[in-house]
C-alpha cells in the first residue's frame, strides 16, 4: 500500500510502517511545510492514502469537495507515546483491505469508514 505521512504523524510510526512493507513517502522528509491543500493533492497525484492526526481533511474532502478519493485515513487515538502511534498504525492498517476511496477514521476501540466524494 502507498501512504503519504502528514508532516504532524510521527517518525516511529512511520519507520513501523516501512519495515512491514508500506511504502511511505512522508511530508516531513521532503515538503515541510506544505499547506493541507498541497498535501491531499500530492497524495491523490501520487495515488498515496493520506494518513494524518489532522482533522482538517475531512473538511476538505467534504465540503471544500478538493480531490481526494484515493482515500485519507485520520487517526484520532490517546496513545502516550509515538512507539504506541507506531504499534496502533501497523495493527489498523494491516487489518483490512479497504482504505481506497473512503475517509477513514481510526479510534481507541473503532474504525470508522465513509465513501469519499467522487
Amino acid at each position: 500500500m502507498r501512504l503519504l505521512a502528514n508532516e504532524n504523524f510521527p517518525l516511529d510510526a512511520v519507520e513501523a510502517l516501512r519495515e512491514n512493507g508500506y511504502e511511505v513517502a512522508w511530508i516531513r522528509e521532503d515538503a515541510r511545510g506544505s499547506n493541507d491543500e498541497q498535501v491531499l493533492a500530492r497524495a491523490q497525484n501520487e495515488e498515496r492514502i493520506l494518513i494524518t492526526f489532522d482533522k482538517d481533511f475531512g473538511e476538505l474532502a467534504f465540503r471544500s469537495k478538493l480531490p481526494s478519493t484515493i482515500g485519507i485515513i485520520l487517526f484520532r487515538i490517546s496513545t502516550p507515546s509515538s512507539k504506541d502511534v507506531a504499534r496502533v498504525a501497523v495493527q489498523a492498517l494491516a487489518s483490512r483491505s479497504d482504505w481506497n476511496g473512503h475517509f477513514s477514521v481510526i479510534e481507541d476501540h473503532r474504525i470508522r469508514m465513509t465513501p469519499l466524494p467522487r
